[in-house]
């Protein structure tokens, strides 16, 4: 479990990269694609809620430590999703389609609606997407397109991110 730990948090210290450094210059309305977050729901939805929730957390940590956001900010988001997308596995047939587009816009609204409640909770002291700018609408549209060819991708590597039997899973 350690080992599937380590390579989720490895793909999306990675992906945080990328998104921070190449994506930005493609962004659309200051929004970008969040690849981290597609990993984590991956991850945990394959793997289930522990899997999740600690990948969640080592990533959202390392992610943290990149970005501008108050420490433990991200680890939190990621935290919760990961345990959330988790609690899925097996719940329905990993379709190469549809499901990860449901699956990465569910996290994504996730992701906006914990913002917005710690932005009300923390006093303005959190940015929160902006319901009536089209940032947030604009990155769910981008996580939903990217989604399945993100899913395709992470299967690929299957053996470093899926532990025992699911990594015979199709």
């Amino acid at each position: 479990m350690i080992k599937k730990i380590l390579w989720t948090s490895i793909f999306a210290l990675i992906a945080g990269i990328l998104q921070s450094t190449v994506l930005s210059h493609l962004a659309l309305y200051r929004a970008v694609p969040d690849i981290a977050l597609g990993i984590i729901v991956y991850s945990a939805y394959v793997n289930g809620s522990m899997t999740g929730q600690l990948a969640g957390f080592s990533s959202g940590i390392l992610l943290d430590f990149l970005s501008a956001a108050p420490l433990g900010l991200n680890a939190l988001i990621r935290t919760l999703i990961g345990a959330l997308a988790g609690l899925l596995k097996g719940a329905f047939f990993l379709d190469f389609f549809f499901l990860p587009m449901i699956l990465c816009a569910a996290a994504t609204l996730l992701k906006a609606i914990i913002l917005f409640l710690l932005h009300l909770l923390f006093s303005g002291g959190i940015p929160a997407y902006p319901l009536a700018s089209p940032v947030l609408w604009v990155e769910l549209a981008m996580n939903v397109i990217s989604a399945p060819l993100l899913f395709a991708l992470l299967k690929r590597f299957k053996n470093l991110l899926i532990k025992g039997a699911a990594a015979d899973v199709k």
